[in-house]
């Protein structure tokens, strides 16, 4: 069944004028504040979602989001971590892994239950925050249920998006952080100049191999990205457990799941020659929820209690109780 979802107008950026002396906070329904910085009247443009959700200037480290070449105390562990990422994320990996974690035969648990054992995860590829995942999973649905109260799949979809990061976890496999976090890729193909830290690609084994080093690889034009083998992490295990576990959230929640890291795509239109029509409109809605996944974090928590009955229900409309994983 296709479940047909109508693209909204997306606002990339107004011009906005704030007092010297006022200083608004957007409250969201779980205590999230996003606070709106003192600016001076002649002061510079703002990035404003649809509907007046605000992007902060910075990170929880005061730095500016995703800026990989910031001084800060992550700096250096951040980079060690996508050169691990690189030199080892092969085509050969990535079938392998899939194959494996395909089966889903290590756990079988909720939804919800998932979004608790976040508790213990902290991504050490994130140069902008340091927080618990499951802080960042309802930061981010709690924005998107801010503006865009009607689309309840979009919340579900946030705040499972990043669940995969349980590979983490001993039960799960214990992978290695570069197995499991990080910007995605294709592989088999070229690796685009635009992924972060592309310097050390030279050191994989498929950047010298003519089977997998040309601009398509073992694709094809227009093949589609549910063809396209993307590097092993979080995204792919969690959009597997999720079609596998017969979800009914829409193509576009599944594509938001599987290609959420995909930021050369989302960013800079990498990879773009591969893509179909389907991908082209559910880009659409990546591209929405990447703002909201990226600047909504922050320090300040969400009240977990207060927010997780709504949860639970969109968990009931659009999953089995149980899921294997």
């Amino acid at each position: 069944m296709t479940i047909i979802i109508d693209q909204p107008e997306f606002v990339e950026v107004v011009e906005k004028k704030v007092d010297v002396e006022e200083e608004n906070e957007l409250v969201l329904d779980g205590g999230f504040v996003v606070p709106e910085k003192k600016v001076d009247v002649e002061q510079k443009n703002e990035l404003v979602l649809d509907s007046g959700f605000v992007v902060p200037e910075s990170n929880a480290f005061g730095h500016t989001f995703r800026d990989y070449n910031a001084e800060s105390e992550r700096k250096d562990g951040v980079e060690n971590f996508y050169r691990n990422n690189h030199i080892n994320q092969t085509y050969h990996f990535v079938k392998k892994m899939r194959e494996e974690y395909s089966k889903l035969n290590r756990v079988q648990m909720g939804i919800w239950e998932c979004c608790e054992l976040l508790n213990d995860v902290v991504d050490e590829s994130d140069p902008d925050l340091d927080e618990p995942q499951i802080q960042h999973l309802l930061q981010t649905a709690e924005a998107i249920r801010k503006d865009y109260p009607d689309e309840d799949w979009m919340h579900l979809t946030a705040l499972i998006h990043d669940l995969g990061k349980v590979l983490l976890l001993p039960s799960f496999g214990g992978l290695p952080q570069w197995a499991v976090v990080g910007d995605t890729f294709p592989v088999g193909c070229a690796f685009h100049e635009s992924i972060v830290h592309h310097k050390y690609f030279k050191e994989n084994p498929d950047y010298d191999n003519p089977a997998y080093n040309m601009k398509y690889g073992v694709y094809t034009e227009g093949c589609g990205l549910e063809n396209v083998m993307m590097s092993w992490g979080h995204d792919d295990y969690m959009y597997l457990v999720a079609k596998e576990n017969n979800t009914t959230l829409p193509s576009a929640g599944l594509f938001v799941i599987r290609y959420h890291s995909f930021y050369t795509l989302h960013k800079s239109d990498a990879y773009k020659y591969l893509m179909n029509e389907e991908d082209i409109e559910n880009l659409k809605w990546l591209k929405i929820f990447n703002k909201y996944d990226l600047y909504s974090k922050s320090k300040v928590q969400v009240d977990v209690e207060k927010v997780k009955p709504y949860y639970l229900s969109l968990i009931e409309k659009y999953f089995p109780a149980k899921l294997n994983w």
